[in-house]
């Protein structure tokens, strides 16, 4: 027993500083500016975007300081599917870390479980790129105010990843328009 416990001990010493602490957000997100439409240029997707070949998300500033949340995914075959939510700063007053509820079955069977972390890691100054992830690196969305960018701002944002220690050798980038199906245009 003692020496499973040292061997634990041990691994767990090795984890690198960056992967044991958390990643660093935004100070101050201005969600005026942030609203509308961004494009997924790569993610580490969660389980609903299994499908995905394409994803956008639009956000919309509501009258109550929340954000009307609709993201779209964009499947193989052509066929669009949509999911909307809402999303609320964890704490009042930061808008760099925020919780998302979609409306759907779980939601509704499990309300104030059923939430994500959706932490803004970098906005650009001039809110055309963004770098989005969750607080255990599991996920991550490197987003665009356009469906492409050239290698240079890739780069940039693989590296702001790299940086906060989320594995980017997993990144699923979005598909080319070419690959999609055309049948469901």
């Amino acid at each position: 027993m003692l020496t499973l416990t040292a061997l634990w001990l041990s691994a767990c010493a090795v984890v690198p500083q960056a992967e044991s602490m958390a990643p660093r957000t935004e100070d101050r997100v201005n969600l005026k500016r942030y609203q509308g439409t961004w494009y997924e240029l790569a993610r580490l997707p969660m389980f609903f975007q299994r499908n995905c070949a394409q994803s956008e998300a639009h956000y919309a500033l509501k009258d109550d300081g929340n954000i009307a949340v609709t993201n779209r995914c964009r499947t193989p075959e052509g066929k669009w599917e949509e999911a909307t939510g809402t999303a609320s700063p964890q704490v009042e007053g930061k808008t760099d870390k925020l919780w998302v509820v979609f409306d759907n079955w779980f939601s509704r069977l499990l309300p104030g479980v059923a939430k994500g972390n959706y932490w803004v890691l970098y906005v650009s100054d001039d809110y055309k790129l963004a770098l989005v992830g969750n607080p255990n690196r599991k996920y991550l969305w490197l987003l665009s105010r356009t469906a492409h960018v050239d290698e240079t701002t890739r780069s940039e944002l693989v590296m702001k990843a790299q940086q906060q220690g989320y594995d980017t050798t997993r990144l699923i980038w979005r598909a080319e328009d070419s690959t999609i199906a055309k049948s469901a245009q």
